[in-house]
């Protein structure tokens, strides 16, 4: 069971509803609708996401032959945008809208989103189905406003004949470890300069995604860029010896070992051309390197203390039949061979539990980190508060100047001094936003 290492503002339900069973049966399709001549339309921020979608679509056509679904699936940033624009402005076209639980607020809050029907909202609220983390992630208020379907969540890859090659039997399982490895693993060129790195750190890129990757590494230490406070708001909890731990070892790795450096080749496309030896990233690069590398010989592990999990979840948008047309295909996507299909085609990781995921496992191994991890593994997510990007994206800025800062190496005041101003701004973002905590 995921265990969530934050608490979130939402108000717990009084009472479990165990009205539906941990199977989609037919007569909740059949309830919620007999849809005719009608066109759901979905809107979703993953183009690699548009083939599940039309997969739940034809198998919806045995029950509703006359449903049309139309998906329109375009990259994250823009679909935000859509959103935004869309609901704000009272034109949203689609019916059903997939958003992340961390950005879902604020839609909520100006009541922009209808809740789920009551036998929708039952079917979140079993147990059996969902694990309190994924169902407080879609509600507001103590209210269920969308279904759980997938979730980004970080694991290891690790090139197992570079592992081979360096004398490592086994994947790394401290932070400590990461670092020796990395050492170990990574390959120079006569200036000694590295050529192959032997952990890739995201140190360049997109903004938010920077401070995401930096959190998964200081949750290892037991800090988290933001924490609840006892009030219902947050504060920085960064600036402090697990801040320290973190940013000391990506300066180490950079500046001192030089194992990895910001104009290297990273992230996934570097790990398949093999200019990597490890590095943390989403389930869906099973699918990528399987597509770019088949012949890439590696393996998953879960990080040593746990990691992160974005849940996605699917709401709608829409009145009358067309709301019902479009609830009985968000709930036709959380049937269990519809997961099935998503986990072995797509690589996403499906949030519902008590599924049998057995046979995509057992044939790819990889999948196993992140559906088979230790029973005390924690997960955190972001907080859903207006805010949030802003706090990453100011973060990720100021880290991105901190790794290419040599003189911060070997100098802990001085990055204490960096945590410090850089929580300062995270705390005054909050503060602006009525959102900071004592």
């Amino acid at each position: 069971m995921l265990k969530s290492a934050t608490t979130t503002s939402l108000k717990r339900h009084s009472a479990r509803v165990a009205l539906l069973g941990s199977t989609l049966g037919a007569s909740m399709l059949a309830g919620l609708s007999a849809t005719s001549a009608q066109t759901v339309t979905v809107w979703s921020g993953y183009p690699e996401m548009a083939p599940f979608y039309e997969h739940v679509a034809q198998g919806l056509k045995a029950k509703h032959p006359n449903l049309n679904v139309k998906v329109e699936a375009i990259a994250l940033r823009e679909h935000e945008k859509r959103i935004a624009l869309g609901l704000t402005s009272g034109v949203a076209s689609a019916t059903v809208i997939e958003l992340q639980g961390s950005t879902v607020r604020r839609y909520l809050e100006n009541d922009l989103l209808p809740k789920a029907p009551d036998a929708v909202a039952s079917f979140v609220k079993d147990k059996a189905n969902f694990d309190e983390f994924f169902t407080l992630n879609a509600s507001y208020e103590g209210a269920v406003y969308g279904v759980p379907l997938f979730r980004g969540q970080a694991a290891l890859f690790y090139n197992t004949d570079m592992f081979k090659a360096a004398g490592l039997t086994t994947p790394p399982k401290t932070m400590e470890e990461y670092t020796q490895y990395a050492e170990k693993l990574t390959k120079r060129g006569p200036d000694g300069n590295p050529t192959v790195s032997g952990w890739s750190l995201r140190l360049t890129g997109g903004g938010q995604g920077i401070a995401e990757k930096f959190w998964i590494n200081l949750f290892q230490y037991g800090g988290s860029v933001l924490e609840p406070a006892a009030d219902g708001k947050w504060r920085a909890n960064y600036a402090n010896e697990a801040g320290r731990a973190t940013l000391k070892q990506y300066l180490q790795n950079v500046h001192v070992l030089k194992t990895v450096t910001p104009e290297m080749p990273a992230d996934a496309e570097a790990f398949e051309r093999g200019q990597t030896a490890m590095f943390i990233r989403e389930s869906w690069v099973i699918g990528d390197i399987a597509s770019k590398a088949p012949n890439l010989n590696y393996a998953t592990t879960p990080l040593p203390r746990g990691s992160i999990a974005l849940p996605t979840n699917l709401y709608v948008k829409a009145e009358g039949t067309d709301a019902k047309a479009a609830w009985d295909f968000v709930m036709a996507t959380n049937e269990p061979e519809n997961l099935t299909w998503l986990l072995k085609n797509v690589g996403w990781l499906p949030n519902r539990s008590g599924v049998d995921y057995s046979s995509v496992t057992s044939a790819t191994p990889a999948f196993n980190a992140f559906v088979n991890y230790p029973k005390d593994y924690k997960f955190f997510t972001l907080p859903s508060i207006g805010p949030i990007e802003e706090v990453l994206t100011r973060l990720a800025a100021q880290l991105t100047n901190a790794f290419r800062n040599a003189s911060l190496a070997k100098d802990d005041a001085a990055i204490d001094a960096f945590l410090k101003s850089a929580a300062d701004e995270t705390n005054q973002i909050l503060r602006r936003e009525g959102l900071l905590g004592k």
